[in-house]
């Protein structure tokens, strides 16, 4: 009998192979048609999937946000599954300002200023990171932190941590979430800008900070997952079925093997358990 977790994951294939993944002329839309080592590892992760794709093309853009929303449907599943190690109100979003949340409020300037001299966007505009899924705990009123004892009261102590909603009503980011359905362009390096500015830029805890890709290529991964800094880990949503796509490729083989037992790659059912930490 399979576990809860590698239901979930079969479910969240299934959604990805209905809602995103396409397959025309014989090569996946996560694959690069001009490179046939993409193709064959694309197809090598589908066929061990063993799921049947929808029929009809789909807009990469298209692609892409629905590749954000079937991942945030997914951790949310899994993450409500370990609310015994990580227990708190917890909300999954898509998108938004990261000025609304409790590390990075002093930025809600910057945004009023920029939204009324827009020349000043050229200067401060990097500075507004809009995560495609981001988790967020929600501050507990006093009740709940003195549950099993009298924790906080009126006196002037604890006034500053902003789990406490006495203190702020702000959420407090718990981790960004890039998704990557492919890995093409330099574009796919604007999760290490966001990653340096969410880290740069926090007055407080610093949140996880991950990719999710459905990239086929093991040296194309390793662009977003060489080095460490600013990315926590990337994250693969069919790291198995890749392995054993790539077993006969060694060179991307020996990549794939580099990234994985440097702790650079990992798959979608580990992430769950990373944000619990």
């Amino acid at each position: 009998m399979p576990t809860e977790i590698a239901r979930l994951r079969r479910e969240y294939h299934r959604q990805l192979l209905d809602r995103v993944l396409r397959v025309d002329d014989g090569r996946p839309n996560n694959a690069d048609r001009a490179s046939q080592a993409s193709v064959r590892l694309g197809r090598g992760i589908l066929d061990r999937i063993g799921l049947e794709p929808a029929s009809g093309k789909i807009k990469g853009q298209t692609a892409g946000r629905l590749f954000e929303e079937t991942t945030a449907r997914f951790l949310e599943a899994t993450f409500a599954r370990l609310h015994h190690l990580r227990p708190g109100e917890w909300r999954f979003t898509l998108g938004g300002s990261i000025d609304q949340f409790a590390q990075y409020r002093h930025l809600a300037d910057v945004t009023r200023l920029t939204k009324e001299h827009k020349e000043l966007k050229i200067v401060f505009g990097d500075y507004i990171v809009t995560p495609d899924i981001v988790i967020v705990r929600r501050p507990v009123p006093d009740a709940l932190i003195n549950e099993h004892a009298i924790l906080v009261d009126d006196t002037p102590l604890v006034e500053h941590a902003p789990l406490r909603e006495r203190n702020s009503t702000r959420p407090i980011m718990h981790a960004s979430v890039s998704c990557k359905w492919t890995i093409r362009s330099d574009r796919s390096q604007n999760a290490r800008t966001e990653g340096l500015n969410l880290i740069r830029n926090r007055k407080g805890k610093a949140p996880h900070i991950v990719v999710v890709t459905g990239e086929p290529l093991p040296s194309r991964i390793a662009s977003l997952a060489f080095g460490t800094g600013d990315i926590d880990c990337v994250y693969h949503f069919a790291l198995p079925e890749l392995r054993s796509a790539a077993a006969d490729h060694q060179t991307e083989r020996e990549l794939f093997d580099t990234l994985v037992h440097g702790s650079r790659l990992r798959d979608i059912s580990d992430l769950p358990l990373d944000l619990a930490v």
